[in-house]
């Protein structure tokens, strides 16, 4: 049977706890360009992490070095406390899942699956009841007799992340394993990955680009831009708390507004003056030009009175569609910009929110980030 290991709670990254990955002063230079710049990364066991960025950012890359596939210009790689900086991928404890499936084409799903086990020269029969219990793990029992080229894409990436399981690695490494299917199979399987990944409790890093994927699977999301980590936090903290302006961008939609700083936390924006939350802000000097953000959904609409913080009006120019929710463009008094607000359908009707009305409402003020204009 499968051993399940013990599993950190979402989001836990305990400190006292030996990390089952740990990553120290990692770069990566491809002749003149500089791949990946001085990495520094904790992996708690049982923890399902996200390395989230667009494209070129260094998210595969750095995958990579963790299995060996490519050697790193510097820094230490250090895998339950055993030092694999300069190990080959063989001898590595991981098991990988590419974007392409990479099966053998030529050989049944039982073969694909059990390929690892036979090369460690198990028993037969032992390889055949671990290839039976990995197929019904993964959804596909019955399935050893058939080949690749007989089955979906999706079932193709669950053979794959069984063949991944087969040798019960200390870690499972996933490279855009759901980005070659379409949306609907993507969303199911990626669920599926997920509840898999707690029940076995194995510590899992997954390379995306998909922001609502990290969102949905992860602990923790490794942010990177341009070969640096950007920020590392809970899913909420990413989407609440981004601690750059590039991490509020790519992450998730947002308002970006150019302001100016007034002192204690007050900032005017166009006609409007708007005061950040404690811990945003302070440290702007009057004067300084500076970038307000703020979620689509940070809004109230209904009865407001005069003095209400973060008070605006203005027209509805532009309604999307997106199903359950509804994303309305405002052209706001006061303000060159337009603001993107997001309501639920049942919203669009009891504030009678269509194109072409005037909408009254207020910011949440106590949700803006603040970062520097140049940033």
């Amino acid at each position: 049977m499968l051993q399940a290991q013990t599993q950190a709670p979402a989001g836990d990254v305990s400190a006292s706890r030996e990390p089952c990955l740990s990553l120290q002063g990692v770069a990566k230079q491809f002749g003149a360009f500089t791949a990946l710049e001085d990495i520094d990364l904790a992996i708690a066991p049982g923890e399902f992490v996200c390395f989230l960025g667009p494209s070129g950012c260094g998210k595969t890359t750095l995958l990579r070095i963790i299995a060996g596939l490519e050697t790193q210009s510097a820094g230490t790689l250090v895998q339950a406390g055993r030092d694999i900086s300069r190990l080959p991928p063989a001898a590595r404890d991981y098991g990988i899942v590419f974007q392409s499936y990479a099966l053998f084409p030529n050989l049944s799903i039982a073969d694909n699956v059990g390929y690892g086990l036979v090369n460690r020269r198990l028993p037969r029969a032992q390889v055949a009841a671990r290839v039976e219990e990995l197929l019904a793990l993964v959804g596909l029992p019955g399935s050893g007799a058939k080949y690749p080229a007989q089955m979906s894409g999706g079932q193709q990436q669950r053979v794959a992340l069984a063949r991944a399981l087969a040798t019960s690695p200390g870690l499972l490494l996933l490279d855009e394993p759901l980005s070659a299917l379409d949306a609907i199979v993507r969303v199911r399987l990626r669920n599926e990955i997920r509840a898999l990944q707690r029940q076995l409790g194995l510590t899992t890093i997954m390379v995306t680009h998909d922001q609502e994927e990290a969102l949905s699977v992860a602990d923790r999301i490794v942010v990177m831009n341009r070969g640096r980590i950007e920020q590392v936090g809970t899913p909420l903290q990413i989407y609440r708390e981004p601690a750059s302006a590039f991490v509020a961008e790519f992450v998730g939609k947002v308002n970006r507004l150019p302001a100016v700083a007034e002192g204690d936390r007050w900032f005017r924006c166009g006609a409007h003056r708007w005061q950040c939350p404690a811990g945003q802000g302070s440290d702007f000097r009057p004067g300084a030009p500076v970038l307000l953000y703020l979620r689509p959904e940070d809004r109230v609409v209904g009865p407001l009175a005069a003095d209400t913080p973060g008070l605006c009006g203005g027209r509805v120019e532009h309604v999307e569609f997106l199903g359950g929710n509804c994303l309305a463009t405002i052209r706001v008094d006061g303000l060159t910009e337009t603001l993107l607000l997001q309501f639920s359908l049942n919203q669009m009707d009891e504030f009678e929110v269509s194109e072409g009305r005037t909408l009254r409402f207020a910011l949440r003020t106590d949700r803006l980030r603040v970062f520097p204009a140049a940033s």
